[in-house]
This record gives C-alpha cells, structure tokens and sequence, in this order.
C-alpha cells in the first residue's frame, strides 16, 4: 500500500501501517482477482434482490457489493455451508438411485414415396351421420410391419398456420413417406365396429380405416301454431248527438 503519496503525508515519512489498514488492503486486493477469476453468472447462490443489493442464498446473508459478496465466498462459514450442502447431495444421490433413460432404437430405411389412396364420404340416409373410409395402398411394404396411424391437432404441426377448425390424421408404413389428410376439427365416435374399424389386407396391401364424426345436436322445431287475427276496435261519430261510441266489430271471416 502507498502511504508515500497520502494527502499531508511527505516522502519518507510514512509510517508503518495498522492491522486495520493491512486487512482492507488484503481484501481489496482479493477483490479485484475474484472480480477478474470468477464469473458471479454462474454461481447458484448469487442472487441481486429488488433493493439493489446482492444475496447469498446458501448462507442468507445481505451485501452491498460484488466485492464483499466474493469475500463472504472464501470465508469460513460460506466454506463450511458448501461443504455440509456437498454431504446432503451425495448422501441423497446413494439412496436414490439415478433413473435409466429408455433406450429407443431409432429404425434407418430409404424412403420410396408416397403411397396411394383412396378417400369416400359417406352419409347414413336414415340418421344423417357423416363417415370417411380411406384406403391406403401400400405393395412395397417391408416384412413385419402393419400400418399405423394417429389423429393430430392443428397446434402440432408446423407446415401450415393452427388452425382450431381443422384436424389432421396421419398414415404410416415403412418404406413409405409418412401422409397426412386435413380434415374437419369434430369428435369421433369411436364406441362400435360398424363406425370406428381399422383392416390391414395382407393380400392386397390395403390398409383400411373408417370413422364416423359424433352428430350435432340440433334445436328441435318449434311447432306452428295458427294465429288469430287481431281487429283493433274502430270508434263511430254520430252527428245528431256529438256523441263518439265504439262501432261494431266485423264478422268473423267464414270458411275456417
């Protein structure tokens, strides 16, 4: 430290400094390596509360500073705190032990293109249900493999704008390229084989799936009820008199 250069003091003159002096010249100059040496981003127990000043999580202690927050850091008791905090992790990690991630086998094949297919409406003349059948057409599947396929909402995929009017179900087989066919965003029935059934053809290669939508339920008419038509009272001026008296009203018209 430079006691040379002190306001009032003359060189050669300085005297031989304090402990006091010693220990804040100490810290300073550990200061300004652990502001060069650690990066506080970083630290987990770092933390700069609304107040403007700055937190040791580990120990709850308060600091004006950057600097007297990475001196509280090489003391005693945030040393201590890391290494009890350092036995509590490691004697939690041997009883639990550490949970195996499922190995997924990731299947690599040359894709040959689209497969065909077929798409009918369908209408039920008695209860005005809607259905799709759809027809797939796949010659070149590999050995082992049965189509699949999986309904999926507008929000999961990523080639067109979600829309909530729209849903998409998807058809998969290996070689093939995976398809997709935009259809309207309503539940499906699934309860019954006459509505929901899904047949795979291994003669032809045909993959079949039928699905009915869940009908609407639409407001039941209202019944038609025969009005009566309404004459409003005419008045009648009797000149003689002066007097206005109510008039007669009209026949009922005949034939109802």
């Amino acid at each position: 430290m430079d006691f040379q250069n002190r306001a009032g003091g003359k060189t050669g003159s300085g005297g031989v400094a304090s402990a006091s002096e010693s220990n804040r010249d100490r810290r300073e100059r550990l200061r300004q390596l652990a502001l060069e040496t650690i990066d506080l981003a970083k630290d987990p127990y770092f933390m700069k509360n609304h107040l403007g000043s700055y937190e040791c999580k580990l120990c709850l202690t308060l600091h004006n500073n950057e600097g007297s927050y990475l001196a509280h850091t090489q003391g005693k008791k945030h040393q201590a705190n890391l290494a009890r905090r350092a036995a509590t992790d490691a004697k939690d990690a041997s009883i639990m032990p550490a949970l195996e991630k499922p190995r997924v086998d990731i299947k690599k094949f040359v894709k040959i293109g689209r497969p065909g297919y077929r798409v009918t409406k369908q209408l039920n003349p008695e209860t005005k249900q809607q259905s799709l059948l759809f027809q797939i057409d796949y010659p070149e599947i590999a050995d082992g493999v049965v189509p699949r396929h999986r309904f999926m909402s507008a929000y999961e995929q990523r080639v067109e704008p979600p829309d909530r009017r729209w849903q998409y179900v998807m058809f998969a087989a290996e070689p093939y390229e995976t398809i997709a066919f935009k259809i309207p965003s309503r539940e499906v029935e699934k309860g019954g084989d006459d509505k929901f059934f899904t047949v795979f053809n291994q003669d032809t290669k045909t993959f079949f799936l039928q699905f009915a939508f869940k009908q609407l339920d639409r407001p039941s008419a209202r019944p038609v009820v025969a009005s009566t038509p309404i004459h409003a009272p005419q008045l009648a001026f009797e000149p003689s008199t002066g007097q206005i008296s109510l008039a007669p009203p009209p026949p009922p018209p005949t034939g109802l």
